[in-house]
């Protein structure tokens, strides 16, 4: 092979090693994300430490020029990857999963711990009910107090949610959603810090593809020197810190 030659086929490999980094990218970075779940506001469906792929397509905002894309609504109970609709006043992640309980139009209210949505209770086998020990009267029969009774109300949330109020339901407005953990004792979600708009919805989680033990704290933890320290915990408990069952879990 010729000088020439070698010098030809080089460069074709360079193109195409720069053609498949481009189209990873664009992969990566437009139609799917990962995300570490940063608490266990979601357990027992989504634990601290798992690491998720989101779908960003679906949800994405609609495009004259993409017309080929699937885009959608989203649906009742399903879990999705949102923004947080307010300044987190109590430290932690600004990017969030929960649980769509409310679309717009819907009438929102617990009883006990059980939600009913349009009058109607949800059969919600995967959510945590409260106990006489843990029972929260502003958590549990939402929205029956004052929000300033709640634990946690963000203030400009305390001044909102009357607003939306109607009889003894919370009324879901248009261009809004309300979301709930599936840990619902220990959710800090939409009863706290209020409704979210569509603008800040992300995506929809698909399936585990790994699963490392992590503490809550772990979240407020944001030094460099805290995230190598656990980033090198990781590598030396890669094999015996790995819930190697949760891998590829699909999220539902």
């Amino acid at each position: 092979m010729t000088r020439k030659q070698t010098s030809g086929t080089s460069l074709q490999e360079l193109a195409s090693l720069c053609s498949t980094f481009a189209v990873a990218f664009f992969v990566m970075t437009f139609l799917f994300q990962n995300f570490v779940i940063p608490s266990a506001s979601m357990a027992s469906t989504l634990l601290v430490g798992d690491h998720v792929l989101v779908e960003r397509v679906t949800l994405a905002p609609s495009s004259p020029l993409a017309h080929f894309l699937p885009y959608g609504q989203l649906q009742h109970d399903e879990p999705i990857v949102f923004f947080r609709p307010a300044p987190n006043e109590q430290g932690g992640h600004d990017i969030l999963v929960k649980r769509v309980i409310g679309l717009p139009g819907d009438r929102i209210h617990l009883r006990h711990g059980v939600v009913y949505r349009n009058g109607v209770s949800l059969h919600e086998p995967y959510a945590a009910m409260p106990t006489s020990a843990n029972y929260d009267p502003y958590n549990d029969d939402f929205p029956a107090l004052p929000p300033s009774q709640g634990r946690l109300v963000l203030a400009s949330w305390s001044v909102d949610l009357p607003n939306h109020i109607q009889g003894e339901d919370l009324v879901v407005p248009t261009g809004y959603y309300f979301m709930m953990g599936d840990n619902r004792n220990n959710s800090y979600d939409s009863r706290y810090w209020g409704l979210v708009p569509r603008e800040n919805l992300i995506g929809r989680p698909l399936f585990i593809y790994w699963s490392f033990k992590m503490s809550d704290e772990q979240q407020y933890k944001t030094t460099i020197t805290e995230r190598a320290e656990f980033a090198l915990h990781q590598t030396l408990h890669l094999f015996d810190e790995t819930r190697w069952e949760r891998t590829f879990r699909i999220v539902r």
